[in-house]
């Protein structure tokens, strides 16, 4: 009998049998593979390998089988019988591998693919047969889309409930990127779709949603937020689809503002198309002649929009009528009132999928432990500028917005600004005269709050409201909003408005209301403790004794002139970041020793904005974070800096050294740039 390596390899399709040797003398550890014209023995090296030889040859040719018998479905009564049988075979299967259950959801899936005229029966059949399966395996790419199907046409059928729910419970808490299973996210979205059309709406899919979070104060499972996000966003997304897919084709926001909307200048046969209600349009806004004109009206199939403009905005925008640069959306509409009213309206559907998605957004802001990630997630505004022009939507999706305005923590109200220099956040989006504004400017006030309350106190934060909303913190302010009356009174006091009749109009709006009055009159005297705390004279040198508190130096610092202060020990005492605020009104001080203190990054950030001038700063054993250290770059001249045994790490060292170039004295011991 030839021995040794086999010369041919043997088709699993030729194998009859397979049996392990158990005879009395057989060799050790072989298998018997019986084909056509003979028997083939295969040994392993030990009996552990052999038996996983068994088990995958047995697997292998049973599949095989299974294979070619529903190639070829006749009676689906036998068809049935057979899946439930694979099913059975890789449930017991000893062999631990993903393979071995994916294989016959693959084999289903390539099944139901290539028939179409299956009935609604037969789908559920299949679906229940082949459920122990998936409670462990995520669906393959084309059974998701039958489940999808199925969600559509029997929203309320008890398999969604029974089978789908165990199966995308899984898929939330297990999928980690969306990008490349698009089709598990549809089928995740289609499933709270069918949920929503159960007789208890939006009462069953929180209570998915809770079920998703778990009943106590953390939601065990890190992925369930970012992906139901992902669905909510995707699905947010498709109700405006129709629309911006036909940009291509619709007026762009230049054309609307100066009026340049002649059809012969964009393709004519996409759905979306510009109707004209005056033939000499372009002449009436050219000349400004007329002092209003007709509405514009965009259409598509599923979206009406309607713009209408008035002779004022037309003349407010004309400077930029020679500009080439395309406007987004967000400008277009917070610059100035050129869009008077606009109003989208979607289909019966769009309009169901959406307002369930926003639902899910505000149940998902309702739990504290997702609120942080929610924010962050949102922060870049993840959404088309369609939906952002959307009444409906920014109105349903303010209340998510008031909770992130809500919420004390740092790391979620600070998602209200935008992410990046140059670019909106929310905070201007619904500030007033943003796109999403539909109030007297409550939320305005609200996020002003929140964001003053933290490490917002800054002169550039201030700026800006100076700068893009003076016009609503003087009008909140005149009504008696307490956060806009500090706010006034702040840019009096950090001096942040040059112009002197702008000075004067805010001093008329503070004296208007009992608490301005009263603020105002407090900012005086402060003004006058100022003068005479930065009044010329009194020591060079302070020390204060250990354990002093805020409150101490608040105290001394009003006693008497500290002009001439320019160097301050606060070493070994117990001051915060609090005492930055008196700080600051040391004209003269150049060295600041925080060495051992409870002083933070809130302190540090608005040292850095007003005492440009320090040249020494000890923050050694402080609880400083690179948060607050990077704040430092804009103090030039620095030229001793200890960061010993703080939380710095090594890219913001390189990048204090990149931008302090006066720096000379730097002590990193004992942190993660030593």
């Amino acid at each position: 009998m030839p021995t040794g390596y086999m010369e041919n390899s043997i088709s699993y399709s030729a194998i009859e049998d397979v049996q392990l040797l158990s005879w009395e003398n057989a060799p050790k550890y072989c298998l018997q593979l019986t084909i056509p014209g003979g028997t083939v023995l295969l040994q392993a090296a030990n009996s552990y390998l052999r038996d996983q030889w068994f088990h995958s040859l047995q697997w292998k040719k049973k599949i095989y089988k299974y294979k070619k018998v529903l190639s070829n479905p006749s009676r689906w009564e036998v068809v049935l019988k057979e899946i439930r049988t694979l099913v059975d075979m890789a449930l017991t299967s000893p062999l631990q591998d993903d393979s071995i259950h994916q294989a016959p959801l693959e084999i289903v899936s390539k099944l139901l693919s290539e028939n179409n005229n299956l009935t609604t029966q037969d789908h559920e059949s299949i679906i229940v047969a082949i459920a122990p399966l998936l409670e462990n395996n995520h669906p393959p790419p084309d059974l998701c889309e039958f489940f999808c199907k199925h969600c559509r046409e029997r929203p309320r059928s008890m398999v969604v409930i029974e089978v789908f729910t165990p199966v995308v419970q899984r898929i939330l808490k297990h999928n980690m990127d969306f990008g490349k299973c698009p089709r598990l996210r549809l089928f995740t979205q289609e499933y709270i779709l069918s949920l929503n059309e159960l007789n208890a709406g939006m009462e069953v899919v929180k209570k998915f949603i809770h079920s998703m979070h778990g009943p106590t104060g953390q939601c065990p499972h890190p992925r369930v937020l970012p992906n139901l996000v992902a669905v909510c966003l995707a699905a947010i997304y498709s109700c405006y689809e129709e629309f911006i897919n036909s940009r291509d084709n619709s007026p762009s926001l230049k054309e609307i503002r100066n009026g340049c909307q002649q059809q012969c200048d964009r393709k004519p046969n996409l759905p979306l198309r510009l109707l004209h209600t005056s033939p000499d349009l372009v002449s009436q806004e050219a000349t400004l002649t007329e002092s209003r004109l007709k509405p514009v009206i965009v259409t598509s199939n599923e979206i009406h929009v309607e713009v209408e403009r008035n002779n004022t905005a037309n003349q407010k925008m004309t400077a930029g009528v020679g500009n080439d640069s395309e406007p987004n959306l967000i400008d277009c509409l917070m610059v100035s009132p050129t869009c008077s009213t606009m109003s989208i309206e979607l289909s019966a559907q769009a309009d169901r999928i959406l307002g369930c998605y926003v639902e899910i957004l505000k149940m998902l802001s309702d739990y504290d432990d997702w609120r942080p990630a929610l924010a962050s997630l949102l922060q870049p505004i993840p959404f088309p500028k369609e939906a952002l022009a959307h009444e409906k939507f920014t109105k349903e999706l303010k209340y998510v917005i008031q909770r992130f305005a809500e919420d004390p923590r740092q790391e979620v109200h600070s998602c209200l600004l935008s992410v990046r220099a140059g670019k909106d956040g929310w905070f201007q989006l619904y500030s007033p005269g943003g796109v999403a504004c539909d109030d007297d400017g409550e939320l305005f006030a609200s996020m002003v709050h929140i964001l003053m309350g933290s490490c917002y106190k800054t002169k550039k934060f201030l700026l800006s409201l100076a700068e893009n909303k003076l016009g609503p913190c003087m009008l909140l302010a005149l009504r008696g909003n307490q956060t806009m009356v500090e706010i006034l009174c702040l840019m009096l006091e950090y001096n942040i408005i040059d112009n002197n009749d702008t000075q004067l109009q805010i001093i008329s709006t503070l004296e208007s209301t009992d608490v301005g009055k009263r603020m105002y009159e407090q900012l005086c005297e402060r003004q006058r403790e100022l003068k005479e705390l930065q009044r010329k004279g009194g020591p060079t040198r302070l020390t204060l004794p250990s354990k002093s508190t805020d409150a101490d130096l608040a105290r001394l610092l009003s006693s008497g002139s500290f002009g001439n202060l320019e160097n301050l020990s606060l070493a070994f005492t117990n001051v915060t970041s609090a005492c930055a605020e008196h700080l600051i009104k040391l004209p003269s001080l150049k060295q600041l020793n925080l060495w051992s203190t409870q002083f933070g990054d809130a302190g540090l950030r608005l040292l850095s904005e007003h005492l440009t001038m320090l040249q020494v700063l000890n923050l050694c054993e402080t609880p400083v974070t690179d948060a607050g250290l990077l704040a430092l770059s804009s103090m030039k001249s620095l030229c001793s800096l200890n960061m010993n045994s703080t939380k710095l790490s090594a890219d913001t060292y390189e990048d204090l050294k990149a931008k302090l170039p006066n720096l000379k004295e730097v002590d990193v011991r004992y942190t993660e740039a030593w």
